[in-house]
């Protein structure tokens, strides 16, 4: 259970004044996985931390809403990269394995399409090739050469570029050549086109780009590293769900001496002679501090948090010109007595409708909401039995959807139940038959959900999409421009949206922020020295 008054590290005692104390005193804004592994990264350092979140449980996007009986994960459900959670536990001097019960899973997915053919993703190098030239034997050897390109995306664009701070403009020069030699401006899917022909197989090695919120037609084929890291690493489940990681999380940053303030919403970063001063809450509460670190979505950070800045690059037009990941229309419900039925839904599912590319564009250009759908349906009850009263199942079904940024968005007050209602007759047909019978509960989430409960611009999901011009440098930086002693992390900053992404923000941090008590303010860096 969070605590509200968490004792203090040993130093706090030491410091003379209370400009000393404010000075050793670090904020995070936003308690999603980014911030509390921004805390986690502080506290290990030295700095007394301060958590503050709008909601009442720790995970942001990651936290979970029991009803019914069922717990229904919110929003990640895939966790890739073990290691940097492990690496992360180990900077606090604690074992990740001893605070989280993570399950590999055996396959990771299944792909279906509504001819009635399927993919099913293993980590297995030789069960994934059996899976390549059963569909399509031609493309065996195309599919090879994919790998070893993925593999060597991975280290240039994951384990270098991702793991260090990309906020200066010499950084971006050095790089390019290398992003020149990858190709990097060539998009995930068309990447995927020139190694293989099959179209069914060319949307199983290019859709990962929308786990982050990307147009696979559109985003950097740099992304094709995901398939690698899915090799490498595999894909788990945290027993507890997401949630579960969040709350270990927490226990850690407590166990630091930090402290959180839930329930409680920043209304204001304050910023005077240039530099971050502390936060004011909605209803006037002022915390003062030496940093502050955001949580926040990059936009909201810029255009809400810091309003009353002047600003010289992050500025509302240059934000509004930015392209923004898709929205979600997220179902999540239980189902009574299904426990032994749908033996072939297995933990995660991807069902595909009639067009790929089409969709997308509808999604992502077009700003559309298509009459069909592709869909990716979660099980966790197959694996983890607390999710679900004993012998029913828990599961969400995620629909990408158009962000609310088009000149004509979508009217979710009119829309979310005749489309909840397409979702459900997909299900029936392609894999949950009877469904509608077996349903004790049902939540809804929309594009509008994620705006006012997350503070998501446009309601997106993942903030800003991941196009080249996009990422790394251009990017909005982990340690800000605008104010000395601003950082920021997780989805919209470097190097960028899911679970990797937003824990790698915090190792970034790590890097950047020296370790406390800071009697002199002055020596936080700034992006341009």
């Amino acid at each position: 259970m969070l605590t509200h008054a968490a004792p203090r590290p040993a130093f706090a005692p030491h410091l003379a004044t209370r400009d000393a104390e404010d000075a050793g005193h670090a904020i995070v804004i936003g308690a999603g996985l980014g911030g509390l592994a921004s805390a986690m990264r502080l506290g290990a350092k030295g700095w007394r931390v301060t958590v503050i979140d709008r909601l009442d449980m720790p995970g942001g996007r990651g936290s979970s809403i029991t009803q019914g009986g069922h717990r229904f994960d919110l929003g990640p459900t895939i966790v890739t990269v073990p290691q940097g959670l492990r690496d992360l536990w180990a900077a606090c001097g604690r074992d990740f394995a001893t605070d989280v019960d993570l399950r590999p899973l055996d396959p990771f997915y299944e792909i279906r399409w509504p001819d009635g053919s399927h993919f099913t993703a293993r980590q297995d190098t030789d069960a994934m090739r059996a899976e390549v030239a059963r569909l399509s034997p031609a493309d065996t050897k195309g599919y090879e050469k994919f790998l070893k390109d993925s593999e060597a995306r991975y280290w240039f664009g994951f384990e270098d570029l991702g793991r260090r701070s990309m906020h200066r403009f010499t950084d971006l020069l050095k790089v390019l050549p290398t992003f020149v030699r990858m190709r990097a401006d060539r998009s995930v899917y068309a990447h995927a086109a020139r190694r293989v022909k099959d179209e069914r197989l060319r949307m199983a090695l290019s859709f990962h780009p929308l786990f982050i919120g990307g147009d696979p037609f559109h985003v950097t084929s740099m992304y094709i590293l995901v398939s690698h890291l899915e090799k490498e690493f595999g894909v788990h489940y945290a027993m507890g769900g997401v949630a579960a990681i969040a709350a270990a999380m927490a226990r850690v940053v407590e166990g630091q001496g930090g402290q959180f303030r839930m329930n409680a919403e920043v209304d204001e970063i304050l910023v005077k002679d240039g530099r971050a001063q502390g936060v004011r809450l909605v209803g006037g509460t002022v915390l003062r501090a030496g940093l502050v670190v955001s949580n926040a979505d990059a936009g909201h950070t810029y255009t809400r948090l810091l309003r009353n800045l002047p600003r010289k690059r992050w500025t509302d037009a240059k934000l509004a010109r930015k392209r923004w990941s898709m929205g979600l229309f997220v179902w999540y419900f239980g189902t009574r007595g299904t426990a032994g039925m749908w033996k072939d839904a297995g933990h995660h599912t991807i069902l595909n409708g009639p067009r790929y590319k089409g969709l997308v564009r509808d999604i992502f250009i077009k700003g559309r909401l298509s009459g069909d759908m592709s869909l990716y349906v979660h099980r966790p009850s197959v694996t983890d039995p607390s999710v679900a009263p004993a012998g029913d199942d828990t599961f969400y079904a995620l629909s990408p959807v158009p962000h609310l940024g088009f000149k004509h968005p979508v009217d979710w007050r009119a829309e979310a139940e005749p489309y909840r209602q397409k979702v459900l007759a997909v299900l029936e047909k392609q894999l949950l038959p009877g469904l509608s019978s077996r349903i004790t509960s049902s939540l809804v989430f929309t594009p509008e959900d994620f705006r006012d409960r997350y503070l998501s611009p446009y309601g997106s999901g993942f903030s800003i999409e991941p196009r080249i011009l996009q990422s790394a440098w251009f990017r909005p930086h982990n340690v800000s421009e605008e104010a000395k002693g601003l950082y920021l992390v997780g989805a919209g900053t470097h190097p960028g949206a899911g679970l990797p992404g937003v824990i790698a923000s915090a190792e970034v941090l790590g890097t950047l922020v020296p370790d406390a008590p800071f009697h002199d303010v002055a020596a936080l860096p700034l992006a341009a020295e």
